[in-house]
């Protein structure tokens, strides 16, 4: 009898420990970069940092889905290998030194953009092309 004693209190006493809620244990793993967000340029903006709005002319028509800038830099998700044509021209690091439009400017697009010229070809990211398809003209895909 003593020995059913025992598996009943070693029983109770196991059912009492498997029924007790287990504390609990609350682990968070988060990782991110705060880019903020893309710049509301009126012709789109440098695809380097810090992001400035880029001039009209900058950017050739396929960048833009009606009226709409298609994006660069780090905002830039577009189609897997997405190019467009680019004339640095107006890239102040190979000598631009003309006017900026102004973060949120009003959009006026062109009604055609036969005057541009590319002289460069673009994946949105900085990644560079040395001649865009043809070696000159419009910049396409």
């Amino acid at each position: 009898m003593r020995g059913m004693k025992t598996v009943l209190a070693t029983s109770a006493v196991a059912l009492a420990i498997a029924l007790m809620p287990a504390p609990k244990a609350n682990a968070q793993v988060s990782i991110g970069v705060n880019i903020g967000n893309a710049p509301a340029c009126p012709y789109g903006y440098y695809d380097y940092s810090p992001y400035n709005c880029a001039p009209y002319g900058y950017y050739g028509p396929e960048w833009f889905n009606g009226g709409v800038f298609v994006g660069a830099g780090p905002w830039f998700h577009g189609p897997h290998g997405f190019r467009g044509g680019v004339n640095r021209a107006y890239d102040p690091r190979y000598g631009y030194h003309g006017a900026y439009p102004d973060h949120g400017a009003h959009y006026a697009p062109p009604a055609n953009h036969q005057e541009f010229h590319a002289s460069h070809m673009s994946d949105g990211h900085g990644h560079y092309n040395e001649a865009p398809h043809g070696g000159g003209g419009h910049g396409g895909h």
